[in-house]
């Protein structure tokens, strides 16, 4: 979540008159994330999150991920829901956006997962798998193999301004993911950005998914290779093979991962670190000064690229050498 788009109260009270959700009696802008502008709105009806959707979000891509919410609330997986307007509608518009209400979900995020947390995480990533697996929409992943090197491209040479030899080191990457990026794994839809901040706990209890507009159509253990990237690495940059554990008998408690997916799993580390390597980056080189956006730093992901391009195998994160 973030904010990039300014929204006056006037305009905001006009946008609710078509939503029975009462008067408008304050909101204000969540500066975390980096996608679209989010508010969080108070009215006579409760809370709510307002979302404008920026111009990197494709119009058309947003059926699929309203859809995916209603159809995952459907199934039992706790996530936010599109407020209908009075016509029915699930999206308006606001300040030139498109623009949606959704439900709020109660819970905060953490800022320190602990194994517990990331076992719940591996448990609830699987469940959205398995209640996705009959949902009728498809998009493709915009953000998979085939895109890091425009990205890295896009970054150039101003890459070495974050540190030196940085765009040697990407181009050098990129050269085996490219050669090396299975192509017969299981697939389905999946969250693709399941971070800290985009998982909520209740009294210790995992309440919820949010932020769905990454969502697509990937590899599924790819979804469990991006969620040991976000999980289970401490401040100091050091993996817990404990989370990663955990984390991963999580998922296999509700999904069986094939020895394919196994093996697989360093390669998709690898492409997980890289991919959010990279849109840090390019947001890091590229954001205007003056948003309302927490810019991340992108050699936090480095030095997971380089931890995972020195594993030797899915042990290293967890998996009994005997099932790996």
């Amino acid at each position: 979540m973030a904010v990039y788009t300014d929204v006056s109260e006037t305009d905001l009270a006009r946008f609710l008159a078509d939503y029975d959700v009462g008067m408008l009696l304050s909101y204000k802008g969540i500066a975390e994330g980096v996608e679209n502008s989010n508010f969080l709105i108070h009215t006579e009806a409760g809370s709510f999150i307002l979302t404008l959707y920026e111009k990197r979000v494709e119009r058309g891509d947003l059926p699929f991920f309203i859809g995916l919410m209603e159809h995952l609330a459907s199934r039992g997986l706790s996530c936010p829901l599109p407020v209908p307007r009075s016509d029915g509608e699930r999206l308006g518009e606001l300040v030139g956006r498109p623009a949606a209400v959704f439900t709020f979900l109660e819970g905060m995020w953490t800022r320190r997962p602990a194994v517990s947390h990331c076992r719940a995480v591996g448990v609830a990533m699987a469940g959205m798998h398995a209640a996705a697996a009959d949902f009728p929409l498809r998009r493709p992943n915009a953000l998979t193999v085939d895109a890091w090197r425009p990205l890295a491209e896009a970054c150039g040479e101003a890459a070495d301004r974050v540190e030196p030899g940085l765009a040697a080191e990407i181009a050098a990457e990129l050269a085996v993911l490219e050669a090396g990026w299975p192509t017969d794994l299981p697939t389905g839809v999946i969250h693709a950005d399941l971070f800290p901040d985009n998982v909520f706990f209740l009294a210790g209890d995992l309440s919820g998914l949010i932020d769905f507009y990454f969502a697509c159509n990937d590899i599924l253990s790819y979804d469990l290779a991006i969620g040991l990237c976000a999980w289970c690495f401490e401040p100091d940059g050091a993996f817990n093979v404990t989370k990663g554990r955990a984390m991963i008998e999580g998922y296999r408690s509700v999904r069986q991962l094939s020895d394919a997916e196994i093996a697989a799993l360093p390669m998709l580390a690898r492409g997980a670190a890289m991919r959010f390597l990279l849109t840090r980056l390019y947001d890091w080189l590229n954001t205007p000064e003056g948003s309302f956006v927490t810019k991340k730093d992108p050699k936090e992901y480095l030095k997971k690229l380089r931890f995972h391009r020195s594993v030797a195998s899915a042990a290293d994160y967890g998996i009994e050498t005997e099932t790996a």
